[in-house]
């Protein structure tokens, strides 16, 4: 399987889990009371969030990621395997990988936004160095495409569902 079709084929699960999220979410009222925005409101508030959130889990700020997370959240990656908030809370308390890099690469963020729901499509690179544990002294450099899911409450937008690539292959 090709690059491409790699990432032709995560967008398109990808796509397909927000439309169904946006479905369910969309079942009853179109927004929350109180919370009638513009579509482009949203989308900086989506994109503000997104971008707070990946600078948080660089500085391991424990309380921003447990605050921007609901109990029921989950990440899967790129090699199949599931964390929930409490593991991305466990990971940013133990310390046991030091970020160098945890941003978007060039601009690569993208909004969509569906009634109450909205997804975050980026270009990641993540850079980091395990400091304790079996794996003390490896180094991760990688880049790779993530989607996040965030859902309007009566409390504003959470981040209740994350998805990313595997690694990408390197540039020629």
């Amino acid at each position: 399987m090709n690059v491409r079709t790699m990432i032709v084929s995560f967008a398109g699960a990808a796509c397909l889990a927000a439309l169904w999220v946006a479905c369910l979410s969309n079942a009853g009222a179109t927004s929350f009371a109180g919370s009638r925005t513009s579509v482009e409101e949203d989308i900086k508030t989506v994109a503000m969030l997104d971008t707070k959130f990946q600078a948080a889990t660089k500085v391991h700020d424990v309380a921003a990621i447990s605050n921007a997370l609901p109990d029921d959240y989950i990440l899967v990656v790129g090699n199949g395997k599931v964390y929930t908030k409490s593991d991305l809370v466990k990971q940013a308390e133990t310390k046991e990988i030091r970020f160098e890099h945890q941003e978007e690469i060039n601009q690569s963020q993208t909004v969509r936004v569906w009634g109450n729901t909205a997804v975050v499509t980026a270009l990641l690179w993540v850079k980091y160095s395990f400091e304790k544990g079996e794996n003390k002294g490896k180094v991760v450099d990688k880049k790779l495409w993530f989607s996040d899911t965030y859902a309007r409450t009566p409390n504003g937008w959470r981040y209740v569902f994350g998805q990313s690539s595997i690694a990408l292959p390197e540039a020629p």
